[in-house]
């Protein structure tokens, strides 16, 4: 059975960065944000789900989710939101799933935005591995990439667990405040504890 680190943090704190480096070092990255959209693009296997529990008018003219009018959606909507939740969240664990089961490397880093707000998570993975960073931070970097307004990132970051409940659940800690240089450099401390870990799993 593979090694599974499970990897997560906040909106903008450089998970993506980090598992990139992970993925140059040697590591398989599973990432469920990226199996969401592979099932949500035009042609994914959650469209017609989609279309069936939301309504044609959140699917784009390309076929696609429509992600902007859907983020609108449930942030309004609780029932949307479950709705949504109770369609794809069993589609990306399975997808999740039968990925880290196929991975051709010495482990696995699993990136879950929402990791440790899902019940289970301690059973999925070996080892919680949270890229953290200040809020103004955080606000920032999404604002650079995303185009979001300020009032739509605090409402993200207001729906995701607190920052230091996410840090209490952690083994591992990546401080991201930094140039991304300082990042790397953690990760390769991290990726050759985590061979060692694999190599002799307890």
């Amino acid at each position: 059975m593979a090694f599974v680190v499970g990897l997560t943090g906040g909106i903008g704190s450089g998970k993506s960065a980090a598992a990139e480096e992970f993925a140059r070092l040697g590591a398989a990255v599973v990432d469920t944000d990226a199996i969401a959209h592979e099932l949500t693009r035009a042609g994914g296997a959650a469209i017609a789900g989609v279309r069936r529990v939301l309504g044609d008018e959140f699917i784009d003219a390309a076929g696609a989710m429509d992600r902007g009018k859907v983020r609108a959606l449930v942030f309004v909507d609780a029932d949307a939101k479950a709705r949504l939740e109770g369609l794809l969240h069993p589609m990306i664990r399975a997808e999740s799933e039968r990925r880290i089961a196929a991975a051709d490397a010495p482990y696995v880093v699993h990136v879950v935005p929402l990791l440790i707000e899902s019940p289970d998570y301690r059973q999925r993975v070996a080892r919680v591995l949270v890229v953290d960073c200040p809020p103004q931070v955080q606000m920032a970097r999404v604002q650079r990439r995303s185009g979001l307004t300020d009032e739509e990132i605090q409402r993200i970051i207001a729906a995701q667990i607190p920052r230091k409940a996410r840090l209490a659940a952690a083994d591992d800690v990546i401080d991201n405040s930094g140039p991304l240089a300082a990042l790397h450099k953690q990760v390769a401390a991290l990726h050759r504890r985590y061979l060692d870990m694999a190599r002799t799993p307890a």
